[in-house]
This record gives C-alpha cells, structure tokens and sequence, in this order.
C-alpha cells in the first residue's frame, strides 16, 4: 500500500511519514502542492493526504488537477475548520476531511477505509453524440470513423468531453495537460485546440468543440453546428 503526503510543514510530514511507515505504508511526502500533483500524476498511490495552505499551489487547486484525470481517494488534512471549507473540499472531489489537531490513530483508520474503497471506477468509454473515448485502449471514433490521435490531443480531448457542458479557461486545459502554468503570450492551447477540431469536427456536420469568446472552450451539442 503506498500513500502520498502533500504537506509543508516538516515536523507534521515526518511525523505523518513515520507513522504510516510504521503502520506498512510506503510513503512519498511533498513539500508544495506543485511538487504533490506531479507525484500524484505520475505514480499510483491508494490514498492521498493532502493540505490546505500549500506553497505553490493549494490544495483545492491540486485536487482540482487532478480529479481531471485521476480518481486516486483524497482525505484532506488541514488547520482549516470552517463548515464552508469541509463542504468546499468534498465538492471539488476530496473523499474525507480531517481537522488538525488530529489523532493519529482516527486518521490511520479514515486512510484504512479509502484504501480499502479504492477510487469509484469510471467508465471505459466516455461519449459526447456520436464520439466515443476508449480511456483504456485510448481509441476514438466518430460513428465508425476511427479517430488517430497524438497523446497530449488524446488528454486534451479527454478532459474536454469528461467535462462536456464545462467551459474550460486557458489555464485550467495548460495545467490539466501540460502540468505548466498559463503564459498569455503562449499559444499552445489554441494550436493543440484547432489540432483536434481538424481531427475531431472538421470532416463532420455536428460540432462538438466550441470557443467561448473570452473565456475558453466547451465540449458539447449545440443547435448551431458551427464553431468559433
């Protein structure tokens, strides 16, 4: 069982790392909420404990990173007590929530318990009309046309029609798929954009990419089967 630990202050991450190594966990501890969604991403980890009030990125924005791609259960671990701030953390996707001070013991169990759960399976195949998204064979077919994509086209496109009705901004797509942050002179999101509409809408009548004009980009069935 391997657990990952995205919290700043030392002493708290080496008591956190000690205990639930002495319990049989491996454990990875980061030190910043940048260097905690790298680890998630590129490991796979039954249980992560995560901070609020991280260096570099908070713990809301991890996990809203992550969930775009990863359904890894997350207990939150933090000094924030606020009603408001348990609710917040549950919606974003956490799957627990604990209060610091905290008892080592209740949390070993809580961590028990989402071990034991695992992440809720999603499915194989995501669809937005006559698109289908193999996530697991990452294949994609439009009708019976099959679809060849490159990686980064295959996540971008993910994201978008797991989050269909969604409007995603600039920022929000370059973190989910590039893990970097947003420069305004930058121009990756659009090129990777008009990439995938070339692949994915241009040979078809109904349009399933939109721009929201100053905002960002949508995935989704519209009356209007064109596309900005």
């Amino acid at each position: 069982m391997r657990i990952l630990v995205i919290e700043d202050e030392p002493k708290t991450g080496a008591y956190l790392k000690k205990g639930f190594e002495e319990s049989g966990y491996a454990v990875d501890v980061a030190a910043d909420g940048a260097e905690g969604l790298i680890l998630a991403k590129e490991a796979a980890y039954d249980v992560i404990v995560l901070d609020v009030m991280l260096p570099a990125m908070d713990g809301w924005t991890v996990l809203k990173a992550l969930r775009a791609t990863h359904t890894t259960p997350v207990l939150f671990l933090t000094a924030r007590d606020d009603i408001n701030d348990r609710v917040k953390g549950l919606e974003l996707g956490g799957d627990d929530y604990l209060v610091k001070p905290f008892a080592f013991v209740e949390l070993l169990a809580r961590v028990r318990t989402l071990a034991r759960r695992g992440p809720p399976r999603e499915s194989d195949v995501l669809s937005l009309g006559d698109l289908e998204v193999d996530v697991t064979r990452r294949r994609v077919k439009r009708g019976a046309t099959r679809i060849d994509l490159t990686p980064k086209e295959f996540s971008l496109l993910q994201l978008l029609v797991r989050r269909q009705g969604e409007v995603l901004t600039r920022t929000q797509i370059a973190s989910y798929v590039w893990d970097m942050n947003f420069d305004s002179d930058t121009n990756v999101v659009e090129v990777a954009i008009r990439r995938l509409r070339a692949k994915v809408d241009d040979a078809f009548d109904v349009k399933l990419i939109h721009t929201v004009r100053g905002v960002g980009y949508v995935a989704e069935i519209t009356d209007d089967k064109g596309s900005a």
